[in-house]
């Protein structure tokens, strides 16, 4: 059988760069390479696309940036057979499939998907739509309020608001939500820029250090919460796995307890009721489509600990991929391994493009 030739695209400008790292690096050790020629493609903290050819583990410590074939021109183009490719040089390598892992601003938020449509190139994932739409939590929370999903009080401010009438943008939020209030950038993933404030002093800091991110800012109610997560698979016909429960170390499932620390513990299945296991899972497949994912996603959510309701939290067109990650280790508990689950993430991505 002949192999299929997979870009595997990694880094990038966010925030969520080392994380693009990891979840690569993860993705390239668990491919098979039995059916896959695997070609890594960087793309360094200043926008700057590199191929890179070598080990996982060089992706995982960021040394592929000085390992990267500086020579080499990278250039998706398409012909008249609707073939495409990388330009290296003075030949192209034609690629049957993109697998991009871009976590963030500028990957996972349409900027991406949108050159890969306009080059008529099959990849992983949600479209420009569903990416944009999923990235920024604003507009979303406005989705899930349209189709029926249930979500904790929310309010937000701007970078603009905030900063020409600081007292009247917290007066305003003071009055709408009662402390704690998490504070959240509207633009990016991760737990990247999200705080947890007590009071004033807190929420003035918390907003700081989210601008700081984005220009637009989400605050949310704080609830004494479960926080259950649930991946989903598929185009028109869509599945969704066990769900699993995060036990943060911390105050809240943090970037560094992500990524860094793993100090948190899980639970795979959550220890909920059967009713309440299948509500969730149908809530997460209802939120996919209803911004019309395609291939993968992760959606996350809150159980109130007093009153046992369910919330909607957020959906990520690209969850992590790392070897601690949630979205393949609910996969693998639901009965799809690693491997196979990257083969199933790569044939939904052609199938779109039958």
């Amino acid at each position: 059988m002949k192999k299929l030739n997979v870009a595997l695209i990694f880094g990038g400008k966010s925030g969520e760069h080392e994380v693009s790292l990891l979840s690569a690096s993860s993705i390239y050790k668990h491919i098979d390479k039995e059916k896959y020629n695997v070609f890594t493609i960087g793309i360094t903290k200043e926008g700057n696309w590199l191929y890179y050819e070598g080990n996982e583990e060089n992706i995982k410590n960021g040394k592929w940036v000085d390992l990267a074939d500086k020579d080499v021109e990278i250039n998706f183009i398409p012909n008249g057979n609707k073939k495409v490719g990388i330009i290296f040089k003075d030949k192209v390598q034609e690629i049957d499939v993109i697998f991009p892992v871009l976590h963030g601003p500028y990957g996972e938020d349409g900027t991406v998907q949108g050159l890969f449509e306009l080059s008529q190139i099959p990849y992983a994932g949600c479209g420009v739509l569903a990416s944009s739409v999923g990235m920024d939590k604003l507009i979303c929370k406005d989705v899930f309020s349209k189709i029926g999903l249930p979500q904790v009080d929310y309010t937000f401010t701007t970078r603009w608001d905030f900063e020409r009438d600081l007292e009247g943008e917290i007066n305003k939020i003071e009055k709408s939500l009662n402390y704690p209030i998490f504070v959240k950038p509207a633009n990016l993933g991760s737990s990247v820029g999200i705080s947890k404030v007590k009071n004033k002093e807190e929420l003035i800091n918390g907003i700081n250090e989210a601008l700081k991110y984005d220009s637009r800012i989400v605050l949310e109610k704080g609830i004494d919460a479960r926080e259950i997560e649930v991946a989903v698979l598929g185009n028109n016909d869509v599945r969704a796995s066990i769900a699993g429960e995060i036990k943060p170390a911390d105050e809240f499932y943090s970037y560094e307890d992500k990524y860094i620390d793993g100090q948190s513990t899980y639970d795979i299945p959550a220890k909920i009721d059967e009713v309440t296991m299948e509500n969730i899972r149908s809530m997460a497949i209802k939120a996919f489509k209803g911004i019309d994912g395609k291939g993968l996603s992760r959606v996350d959510f809150f159980i109130d600990k007093n009153s046992n309701e369910i919330f909607i939290n957020e959906i990520n067109t690209l969850p992590g991929f790392t070897n601690i990650s949630m979205y393949p280790k609910m996969w693998e508990f639901t009965g799809i391994n690693y491997t196979n689950l990257i083969d199933e993430i790569i044939q939904l991505a052609l199938d779109v493009r039958k």
